[in-house]
């Protein structure tokens, strides 16, 4: 193993450590090395950095983008341990802003749609879908995390999902409606009825008895947006992660209309959600006009009639 393949190695492993899963960077940063070996060198140089990011010709500005950004960071760690390393700089490919879609809304009317929808899929892949769309839309919570719970996450005394390792390695638990809890528990009925002995402990199973894989899931859900007629929304079409958005504005809506302290609640929200920053929280509630038509209300009560 060469003196890059494990410097490469141990700057995953440090970066794991710290909480980032890096599922893309273990597999490109290998490659680059492989690059670079086949190049005949032993070190990055810009000059290299900037043809493995632009060796899909046919690929987009952000994908060469991204790829260069994961060579900087790694770059900039291995500047330390060998000075040889060149750092690419940002400017060797033009600047490319992620453009941030505005999220698509739900209406309670869409979301019972889209669970009648996959109700009508096979055997326990209808209950399945069906639930994992019901828990996302009332608990806000990330898919990825949803795909990970497991069984034993659940207290069904205190009503209460344990959320392990999501992102940022962070953990958090979350209390959970009554009806939600009893939806899980008919669910959970029924997938042990069709799948006595799985083959996995999760939570939401396939028909194989296995844990969910996020493209799967992303492709049927695009199958349920056709079937309920929401493929063609304008825009764009909606996504499953706008789910979470629309958590999140319903919770803060419900405040206002509540006379609660939304201040408050937000923060409270931020957590739940799993939020690092509340900032991240304000970003979700940006796009909502009744929200904001909400908020004018409040400010407008609380300075009365300027003369």
């Amino acid at each position: 193993m060469s003196t890059l393949t494990d410097a490469v190695k141990q700057y995953l492993e440090l970066r794991r450590g710290l909480g980032y899963k890096l599922e893309r960077e273990g597999h490109l940063l290998p490659d680059f090395v492989a690059f670079i070996e086949h190049d005949g060198g032993s070190y990055i140089t810009a000059e290299r950095a900037l043809r493995w990011a632009t060796l899909p010709a046919q690929a987009t500005p952000k994908w060469w983008a991204t790829r260069l950004g994961m060579v900087r960071e790694l770059a900039n760690y291995l500047a330390a341990l060998d000075p040889r390393t060149e750092v690419p700089p940002p400017q060797l490919l033009p600047k490319w802003t992620p453009e941030k879609l505005p999220p698509y809304l739900y209406t309670d009317e869409e979301v019972v749609a889209l669970m009648r929808a996959a109700q009508t899929l096979h055997g326990l892949k209808g209950a399945t879908y069906a639930t994992l769309l019901g828990l996302l839309a009332a608990t806000g919570m990330r898919v990825g995390e949803a795909l990970c719970l497991d069984r034993a996450d659940i207290d069904w005394r205190e009503r209460v999902l344990l959320i392990r390792h999501s992102k940022f390695g962070k953990s958090r638990e979350l209390p959970l409606h009554l009806s939600t809890v009893e939806a899980l528990r008919n669910y959970a009925r029924q997938r042990d009825r069709s799948l006595p002995h799985p083959r996995s402990p999760s939570l939401l199973l396939s028909l194989a008895g296995t844990r969910l894989h996020y493209k799967n899931v992303h492709f049927c859900f695009l199958r349920l947006l056709r079937l309920t007629g929401l493929a063609d929304q304008q825009p764009h079409r909606p996504r499953l992660h706008d789910l979470r958005h629309t958590f999140a504005l319903k919770t803060i809506v419900d405040s206002y209309r509540a006379g609660l302290n939304v201040p408050a609640r937000l923060s409270s929200l931020s957590t739940y959600l799993g939020h690092v920053c509340p900032s991240h929280t304000y970003w979700y509630l940006s796009a909502a006009p009744e929200l904001l038509e909400l908020a004018a209300e409040r400010l407008d009560k609380s300075l009365g009639v300027l003369p």
